[in-house]
């Protein structure tokens, strides 16, 4: 009887002393970091050729690791996004379901590289309680995610946790935000992404800059990790940046509140108060996809699809109207004709002398750079009266030649569509668009409104002064080109501490990774190591002048620059006319052989002619190029090497003509690179 009466006393009792011990088992959790109460459930993905596993852990929070082949090459790594409203995917996520499938296709490219693509990928979907869900690709060569939203009211993006934490220490090429935007973090979002590569350890990162994307990071056994982003279409860019030893972060600049017109020639918006948010949206979407590209040797680095694959497809237009091409430039020879009777410079003579040039050697365009509209107006309507542009496109166009008309960014936005019907009436061909410098979400906004605009009056468009690409070109394949590249303008006022030959040699692994750049090579006045100095209206090239040639087949540009005078070019016929017949967009492309910041060596084809070209860093090389991907044949092969004396005189080349007997693996060629040498070939089968 006192048992049963005592029953509800020990069952209260019991209750309390339970509860106790969960406040104790919490405080010592705490107390001892915050291990996971919940145990985190793993998922595993492998890519294709199973060389590839991510591990990604549902617990607390989501993490994923990366290994290749055993090797560790990313660490547990997390991923989240905070809402503005206190929503967080990835934070105490609540997973709901997974979907798998796996993919393998072929693309067909337009306006690429080569003419197809393979798409072949392993996806782990996963789908989370509060209107999210989080993507994960393996790869052969890499891995990709993205989260996603599917709510369907609006939304904000208060920031974003982009993780790549490296098992170990870990040397990087970096490319740093330039110095003179080192005063404010703040000041660093404005900024041209142009920049040559530090070489250090992650550990040594320079705490006062961040970094731009695509960045590069030396693995174990040779390996390589190459970060990027792909399919930014209305989110900000990411920058890495690192506190700690090896781990990297992604860091986004906060969206504009206010914007007032400024910068270069008064063409620029320059934000002057930022919100407390990174992003805003009407409703879901997805958001971009952050890779890694992995490779085992560097040459595979120079010939990536990994961008094009996860771009948005091309939307639902003609796009067959677009015409890639090599374009006579005025800017960085400062319209430096001679031997002309008339004064050159921004006049209807001096560029109805570029188009007589780019007719008479197939050159498909002529650009009117910065100086044709009134300056410090920002208002594309007002023509300078030296310039007639309806009578320059008539004659352009009796010669077979297309216009292509430079703007600055504000001048372009501020009356989009009215400036494209206007000049797509005239005949314009396409526009430059320069000096956006910001990769906040309204200028990378900016970049997609741009290009449908654009795309809608069958103009061409050339994104200078802009972040690297992430696939709109495949989305809009009037998007013909991207800046985003320390390229050859930095030689008309850099100085003699620029190293770009080092630089050419290393953009290839990291920087077109991303996509094609526009560089704008093509000098002819080259200096060896020493002799380069700045000079604006007679600028000169680093390395050799077969450098300079080989740069048109290894660097991806499908609208590609002659950037020297006419009067230089016509006193350089055999250079000249290579150059001009050298396509700008391919059927197929091989990534032969290469080292970061070594050399590298590339061949493309177009039709039944092959190019091969190879750059070389400051070290004198002889090296052997594997021509296999011949197949068996006669050939001829019209190559320009690097004369005995190239590592004086740089502009000493040798145009040599020759046959080869290919033979399926057993046929290889010996060349000699000078210090900041190239070589350059065309062949054709017999």
């Amino acid at each position: 009887m006192y048992v049963c009466k005592q029953f509800p006393r020990y069952v209260k009792h019991l209750f309390i002393s339970i509860m106790n011990m969960k406040k104790l088992f919490i405080a010592a959790w705490a107390f001892l970091g915050g291990m996971p109460l919940i145990s985190a459930k793993d998922y595993t993905l492998t890519s294709p050729d199973r060389e590839i596993v991510v591990v990604v852990s549902v617990g607390e929070r989501v993490e994923y690791t990366v290994t290749h082949n055993g090797d560790m090459l990313l660490d547990k790594s997390a991923v989240s996004m905070e809402l503005t409203d206190g929503t967080a995917f990835g934070i105490q996520p609540r997973l709901q379901k997974t979907a798998s499938r796996s993919v393998d296709e072929l693309i067909s490219a337009n306006v690429y590289k080569k003419k197809q693509v393979k798409d072949q990928f392993n996806e782990l979907q996963m789908t989370f309680r509060g209107n999210y869900r989080l993507t994960f690709r393996a790869y052969d060569d890499g891995v990709a995610y993205r989260f996603s939203s599917t709510s369907k009211k609006p939304f904000k993006v208060r920031s974003e946790q982009a993780e790549f934490n490296f098992p170990v220490d870990r040397k990087a090429y970096i490319p740093y935000v330039r110095e003179d935007r080192t005063t404010s973090f703040e000041e660093q979002f404005f900024n041209s992404f142009e920049n040559t590569y530090a070489y250090e350890p992650l550990s040594r990162w320079d705490k006062r800059k961040y970094a731009f994307l695509p960045l590069l990071v030396e693995g174990p056994n040779g390996k390589k990790v190459c970060i990027g982003e792909a399919d930014l279409m209305n989110y900000p860019g990411m920058y890495l940046y690192t506190n700690g030893e090896h781990a990297l972060k992604g860091v986004f600049a906060p969206h504009p509140a206010e914007l007032k017109q400024g910068g270069h020639n008064n063409l620029q918006m320059l934000v002057t108060k930022r919100n407390d948010y990174i992003a805003e949206f009407e409703q879901g979407t997805d958001f971009p996809w952050r890779y890694l590209v992995i490779s085992e040797q560097d040459h595979e680095l120079a010939d990536c699809d990994m961008v094009y694959r996860l771009a948005t497809p091309t939307v639902d237009m003609d796009f067959s109207w677009v015409k890639p091409g090599k374009v006579a430039w005025d800017w960085w020879n400062d319209w430096n004709l001679y031997g002309v009777d008339f004064r050159a410079g921004i006049n209807n003579d001096t560029y109805k002398y570029y188009i007589d040039f780019a007719s008479e050697h197939g050159i498909e365009y002529v650009i009117l750079d910065e100086g044709w509209a009134v300056n410090l107006q920002a208002d594309l309507m007002q023509v300078i009266p030296e310039i007639d542009l309806p009578m320059l496109a008539r004659y352009a166009e009796s010669k077979g030649v297309g216009l292509i008309l430079w703007a600055g960014y504000h001048a372009f936005d501020r009356d989009m569509e009215n400036v494209c019907k206007h000049y797509a009436d005239m005949g314009i061909k396409g526009f430059k668009v320069d000096f956006m410098d910001r990769d906040d979400q309204i200028a990378v906004d900016f970049h997609r409104r741009a290009a449908a605009m654009t795309a809608k009056y069958k103009l061409l468009i050339d994104f200078h002064g802009t972040y690297k690409p992430t696939g709109l070109y495949r989305t809009y394949p009037n998007v013909i080109n991207f800046e985003g590249v320390h390229g050859l303008e930095q030689l008309k006022w850099g100085g003699t501490h620029i190293d770009q030959v080092t630089y050419d040699v290393t953009i290839p692994f990291i920087r077109m990774v991303a996509g094609p750049m526009d560089y704008t090579q093509g000098a002819m006045r080259n200096a060896s190591r020493g002799n380069y100095r700045p000079v604006n209206n007679e600028a000169m090239s680093q390395g050799t002048r077969c450098h300079q040639l080989a740069e048109y087949v290894i660097f991806e540009s499908p609208l590609n620059m002659l950037c020297d005078s006419p009067s230089n070019y016509e006193r350089e016929e055999e250079c000249t006319e290579f150059i001009a017949e050298i396509p700008t967009v391919w059927d197929e492309t091989v990534s032969l052989d290469g080292e970061v910041g070594q050399h590298v060596t590339i061949a493309r084809r177009s039709g039944n002619t092959w190019y091969v070209g190879s750059l070389n860093n400051w070290d004198a090389r002889e090296m052997e190029i594997d021509l296999s991907f011949l197949g068996q044949g006669s050939f001829e092969v019209e190559a320009f090497r690097d004369g005995i004396n190239a590592d004086k005189a740089a502009r000493d080349y040798k145009k040599e003509t020759f046959v080869i007997n290919a033979k399926p693996d057993a046929n290889k060629l010996t060349v000699k690179l000078a210090p900041g040498g190239g070589w350059a070939a065309k062949i054709v089968k017999k």
